[in-house]
């Protein structure tokens, strides 16, 4: 069984929308995170899907979700406190609820993320399949650097050796929820992602290549991307 986990949990600070959290802005009249979950649903290798969100947002995304006719989708549940503590929400469910067994993937995945391609989705499953994990990671096609506590500049990075970490993030279900629960138990609790709690417990990651545009909406020119990428998608169809 292959699992996708998505996180429609953030506040959308940096968005500055006023009135909807990041996930549930609109383009062509469809939310950011129907647009991300429509990739899973549609995806035949995906049996099925479960969403955490935030918890006053509960109501009107199953709404939406249900408007959409997405049928994979299993369960929202509510978000923690931390994008760790949401996490392991998600987890925690997906084995209470969905029978899964100790072969079942689990891909994480960013709600506002909505521009995941299918191929990247295959490449994670077969990738946990032969090495037990699968970062999604693009080219780092600038210069990375590293400052000191004076923002001077400390070291430059060799920029071929270098990729920026995307999503999905994919790990056996069995191995990524015994590490929350280690975490958990250790009082381990500031894990930025999935990648960096795997890899405190002793995990070798392998990371898949995906696609430039797998881009994370968190600020207005981000979604002007997003809508930029549609758009085009939507000429090239029509103009072949």
């Amino acid at each position: 069984m292959n699992i996708a986990l998505i996180f429609a949990g953030g506040t959308g600070t940096r968005m500055n929308s006023k009135t909807k959290p990041k996930q549930f802005l609109e383009l062509h009249g469809k939310s950011i995170i129907i647009y991300t979950l429509e990739a899973f649903e549609n995806h035949k290798e995906i049996d099925a899907i479960v969403v955490v969100c935030l918890e006053s947002w509960i109501d009107y995304l199953e709404n939406i979700i249900d408007k959409a006719s997405l049928k994979k989708v299993k369960c929202v549940v509510p978000g923690g406190k931390t994008a760790q503590e949401s996490q392991y929400n998600g987890l925690k469910t997906i084995k209470k609820k969905l029978n899964p067994d100790d072969e079942t993937i689990v891909l994480i995945h960013d709600g506002v993320r909505p521009l995941i391609d299918a191929k990247t989705i295959s490449k994670n499953i077969q990738s946990v399949k032969k090495n037990g994990s699968a970062i999604t990671v693009t080219p780092a096609i600038e210069t990375v650097i590293m400052v000191d506590e004076e923002s001077l500049l400390n070291k430059v990075l060799d920029r071929s050796s270098c990729r920026m970490a995307k999503a999905p993030q994919s790990f056996y279900l069995k191995d990524i929820l015994t590490n929350h629960e280690k975490a958990i138990d250790e009082g381990q609790l500031d894990f930025i992602d999935s990648a960096s709690l795997m890899m405190y417990y002793g995990h070798n990651l392998h990371t898949v290549e995906g696609l430039p545009e797998n881009i994370k909406i968190t600020t207005p020119s981000d979604f002007y991307i997003f809508r930029a990428i549609c758009e085009a998608k939507e000429n090239m169809q029509i103009f072949g």
